[in-house]
């Protein structure tokens, strides 16, 4: 078996102990976008398409919205459990850590350096001077193709895919696995997550402890 070089990681979810950070901006306005949600996971839709839809319902309550408050929004989330012992294991075996997530950035770019990690790619918004919203960003991260931030991620570091496992917790996540590389499924919020995994053949970790997934990635249990 190839020794493990690297290890991506999506975020809300697997290293945040939440369950959306978009879905968390509905939360904090009081707002839901089902209908546009199910056109999204159907790929009718893009990820940008998709939040400025959002963007749209959330003007519906607030036309004016700063960035201080999207950050409010994500008050009270916390690291899931063993994500700090997890990556400190990791760099400390000289194994680099990414992270890749199809969220808000203003989260994602808040655990990554609250872990250190080498590197990571999100989603967000375009901002004024003054920090007001105008609109979405430019996706960086696709949804339904996140394994090409995979591919540029192992590309820089002159890592192959075999040395390259990647953990997410949802069917979309699937698309981390480059060709050669292996995935771990876990905590699957969603029954549709469970069966995307199931029907992958991939190892699922079904606990919200993230010290879970040393054993499907290295054969061992988490140290001590």
């Amino acid at each position: 078996m190839a020794e493990i070089r690297a290890i991506a990681f999506d975020c809300d979810g697997v290293l945040a102990d939440n369950a959306s950070s978009w879905q968390n901006i509905h939360d904090y306005f009081g707002t839901e976008n089902k209908e546009m949600l199910a056109r999204f996971l159907a790929k009718e839709i893009t990820d940008e398409e998709f939040v400025k839809d959002d963007i749209r319902v959330w003007r519906n309550i607030q036309p004016e919205i700063h960035r201080d408050e999207i950050m409010r929004a994500y008050s009270g989330i916390k690291l899931m459990d063993g994500a700090r012992d997890v990556i400190q294991e990791l760099k400390s075996r000289g194994i680099l850590i990414a992270i890749v997530s199809s969220g808000v950035d203003l989260l994602v770019g808040t655990i990554a350096n609250m872990l250190r990690v080498d590197d990571w790619a999100a989603n967000g918004f375009e901002w004024d001077e003054k920090g007001w919203l105008i609109g979405p960003m430019s996706t960086r991260v696709d949804s339904h193709d996140k394994g090409a931030m995979v591919e540029k991620f192992a590309r820089i570091n002159n890592i192959s895919p075999e040395e390259i496992v990647s953990v997410g917790d949802s069917g979309p996540d699937l698309s981390m696995m480059i060709p050669g590389s292996k995935f771990i499924g876990f905590n699957p919020a969603r029954e549709r997550a469970c069966n995307a995994f199931k029907s992958a053949g991939v190892p699922i970790v079904e606990t919200q402890d993230l010290r879970d997934i040393w054993l499907p990635i290295f054969g061992e249990e988490f140290p001590e």
